[in-house]
């Protein structure tokens, strides 16, 4: 069985020439994982851009309705960091699309991965900080609506504080938020998540793994969680552009080696999203990136964990994948999984 990842053209849209967000990430992250064969020689599940009910499910719907129309505000649109245009606005709904696709599969195989997603600092009203919609959030709010869930766990490793994630879930029972971070980075005001670990500058590897260990059997056995969503931000790194933990390339490896190993090993399925990253040298950001689906075939290979039954619902019915388009419509539809829109296989 293969490795179910998610991908999307869209994921990637134009931004000024020197832009701090390295958005040709992307698509090198999907090269790369094609170039590995990754996948054994299977394509990608392509997701379908969010809807906006699904949207509005984590986020004020005017704040929805603005980003949909391209009439975001601009204090709004500084804040976020990009021009907020209809293309932009499309590759959030799609990476927040794959995010929703990469949480139905986790619970259908045990282990999946988006090639984008871990928009962190996207609020409940508005987005920040290269993010527009929280679509972690989003994602388990759709699980949630659509019954497929009950408990989650969010962990969050990106060097920044996931203070978009905390403010949607505050007062929310059933979803936990666990966030490990830099204590001295963006944002300079941060929500409570339900558990915050603040590490010093140039924590390291020893430190740093070392705390994890110490807290994810803590997190795993707090309550029978239904799903894991894993944000592994590679922005820890020693040489990031916005990082200041100070770890290793083989320091990160070992961290999504031990969060996903760990997980697994619980009986638990994980959605693993890609998380932040900084580098004018994509080729070595995506390879960093990369780290997660890595770690995610080697367990996947070697998990011996059945997947819990996707339950079939009557309440609503949750289409993840994209119609098929004609191969001249996109260039690179001969690469992506394309199927028939399904009814009770992703519900």
């Amino acid at each position: 069985m293969t490795l179910p990842l998610v991908h999307h053209p869209a994921y990637c849209a134009e931004l000024p020439a020197n832009h701090r967000f390295p958005m040709d990430k992307f698509k090198a992250v999907a090269d790369l994982i094609r170039s590995e064969d990754l996948m054994d020689g299977s394509a990608f599940f392509r997701p379908r851009a969010a809807p906006f009910e699904w949207v509005a499910l984590a986020h004020d719907p005017a704040y929805v309705d603005q980003v949909f129309s391209a009439e975001v505000p601009h204090k709004i649109a500084r804040e976020i960091g990009f021009p907020m245009r209809e293309d932009i606005a499309l590759r959030a709904r799609c990476a927040t699309g794959g995010t929703v696709l990469t949480g139905y599969l986790a619970l259908e195989h045990g282990l999946a991965c988006n090639t984008a997603g871990g928009s962190h600092h996207a609020r409940r009203a508005h987005g920040a900080g290269f993010c527009v919609f929280n679509d972690v959030a989003v994602a388990l709010r759709v699980m949630q609506a659509d019954g497929a869930i009950g408990k989650a766990l969010v962990i969050d490793l990106d060097v920044h504080q996931g203070d978009g994630t905390a403010d949607i879930f505050q007062g929310d029972p059933d979803i936990f938020t666990f966030s490990m971070h830099s204590q001295k980075n963006y944002p300079v005001r941060k929500i409570p998540s339900h558990l915050d670990i603040a590490l010093a500058d140039d924590t390291g590897d020893a430190a740093y793994l070392q705390e994890l260990k110490r807290i994810l059997p803590e997190l795993l056995a707090l309550k029978d969680w239904d799903i894991v969503f894993y944000n592994a931000g590679v922005d820890p790194y020693e040489h990031d552009r916005l990082g200041r933990l100070s770890l290793s390339r083989a320091g990160l490896h070992l961290r999504d080696l031990h969060v996903i190993g760990a997980v697994r090993e619980a009986g638990i399925p994980l959605a693993g999203v890609l998380g932040g990253g900084y580098s004018t040298d994509i080729d070595e950001l995506a390879d960093r990136h990369l780290s997660l689906h890595r770690s995610a075939r080697t367990v996947f290979g070697m998990d011996r964990t059945a997947a819990r039954p996707l339950p079939v619902l009557e309440s609503q019915r949750v289409d993840c994948l994209s119609p098929t388009l004609p191969p001249e419509d996109d260039p690179s539809s001969d690469e992506v999984t394309e199927i028939e829109p399904v009814s009770d296989q992703y519900v």
